[in-house]
């Protein structure tokens, strides 16, 4: 169980979420309509979520048996890529010495194709009904705890394992009948979250230097959902009388035909996210270099060069700390979460699980995974644009103006997630190995 006093640190996660609270206040398009109640019943129930799943034996047991199968998926997708690839998986013997033994991680044999084995799995799991009925019991949870009507309920319930377009899919034939309010909800909530393909890959770039790594990434995309969904009702309130129209929920469009259908559509599915992940990260990545060689013709400040990193670093230090960081490391963590934003989560969890264990403490790297767990960053901007023209053309305009905001909201609500984290005494210490 938890226990422990309030440190300052603790007081200052907290002081971070309220700081979050009010910051989307201040940009709320009606402020007198603070949802007062879903702001009690979002952040009990990511405090229910976080003391059962970290504070009752029984749960705590669960979710690290739980890392062994996160660990047993990225086993198999090795397996597969061995297969394919041979020595390049950096699974079988190699026919050279090796001199660097870290270089065999190469991101697109050992973390793309966990991507395409979970995304099959997911379509195949749908297809016998066992995510669908996961998927069902939160969106019940969504819907008793928050006041969402039911197919928006059920949408922000399948966001969390499918991701930020594929969840509306199955709502798709009731979208066009949601309110701006609610559009602008599962937008925010698509950014807050991760899918359960990504899930396996971030905890495949994390082993090794956070204990427990299965176990966190399951939890920071499950309670950052309450969070989303607050933070979008904050900013863009209810409009009770535009949802007086219908409750009636939409049939179920997420539909295979049979297991091997499910099998082949999965592993269609996987093949365009594992493509479109590498092509944000080469593209991204390489943007990033030539702004810092431009950088690089500045003179140095304060003794080191001026890049992009640096410059990320400051400017989202003050986010760091509202996190709970300690003074010393509130710069790294600046430059991660600047990261995450304009150059993808997954570029900021490779540089976060680069970091020597010795230069970050278990406190910093475990905040800072709740705080980069979600899909909120410059290109998923352009990838809901894309999904949501073609789930919802008649309303594009619409989801062109809110996107971008429903990028910040995300972005938030992972940090309020992490700091949320943060202020509970001895939270991380009482977290499955």
């Amino acid at each position: 169980m938890f226990h422990g006093v309030m440190s300052p640190l603790n007081l200052q996660s907290l002081a971070g979420v309220l700081l979050i609270l009010v910051l989307c206040w201040l940009f709320s398009e009606n402020k007198r309509r603070f949802p007062f109640l879903l702001t009690i019943g979002a952040i009990g129930l990511q405090l229910a979520l976080v003391l059962a799943l970290f504070g009752v034996p029984a749960i705590r047991a669960g979710l690290t048996n739980f890392g062994a199968v996160f660990d047993g998926l990225a086993k198999s997708a090795q397996a597969g890529t061995a297969f394919v690839f041979g020595f390049l998986s950096g699974t079988n013997p190699q026919p050279y010495p090796l001199t660097t033994p870290g270089a065999l991680f190469v991101f697109g044999f050992r973390v793309l194709p966990v991507i395409m084995v979970v995304c099959t799995l997911a379509a195949l799991l749908w297809h016998w009904h066992i995510l669908k009925w996961i998927t069902k019991a939160f969106g019940f949870v969504f819907s008793r705890t928050m006041g969402l009507r039911g197919p928006t309920a059920l949408a922000a319930a399948a966001t969390i394992f499918m991701g930020q377009v594929e969840g509306p899919i199955i709502i798709r034939a009731y979208l066009n009948r949601l309110t701006r309010s609610e559009l602008f909800l599962l937008i925010t909530v698509g950014m807050a979250c991760v899918s359960g393909s990504t899930m396996v890959a971030y905890v495949t770039i994390l082993q090794g230097v956070l204990p427990g790594a299965a176990a966190h990434i399951l939890t920071a995309s499950i309670i950052s959902a309450p969070a989303g969904i607050l933070l979008a009702r904050i900013l863009i309130p209810r409009d009770p009388a535009a949802e007086a129209a219908q409750d009636k929920m939409p049939p179920d469009e997420r539909v295979y035909k049979s297991s091997m259908d499910a099998i082949m559509k999965g592993i269609h599915d996987g093949m365009q996210i594992a493509v479109n992940v590498a092509a944000c990260l080469i593209v991204f990545v390489a943007l990033v270099a030539m702004v810092n060689m431009m950088l690089g013709a500045l003179p140095p400040v304060w003794g080191a060069p001026i890049s992009v990193e640096r410059i990320l670093g400051y400017v989202f230090s003050p986010v760091a700390w509202c996190l709970g960081i300690q003074s010393s490391e509130i710069q790294t963590a600046g430059q991660l979460l600047g990261t995450k934003m304009m150059l993808t989560e997954f570029t900021a969890f490779i540089r976060l699980g680069a970091i020597p264990a010795a230069e970050l403490t278990e406190r910093t790297r475990t905040i800072m995974t709740y705080a980069l767990c979600g899909f909120a960053n410059v290109a998923s901007v352009g990838i809901n644009l894309a999904g949501y023209s073609v789930l919802l053309p008649e309303r594009r305009d619409e989801v062109i103006k809110m996107v971008g905001k429903a990028m910040l909201a995300g972005f938030f609500a992972t940090c309020m997630s992490a700091a949320l984290v943060g202020a509970i005494p001895a939270a991380i210490t009482a977290m499955p190995s």
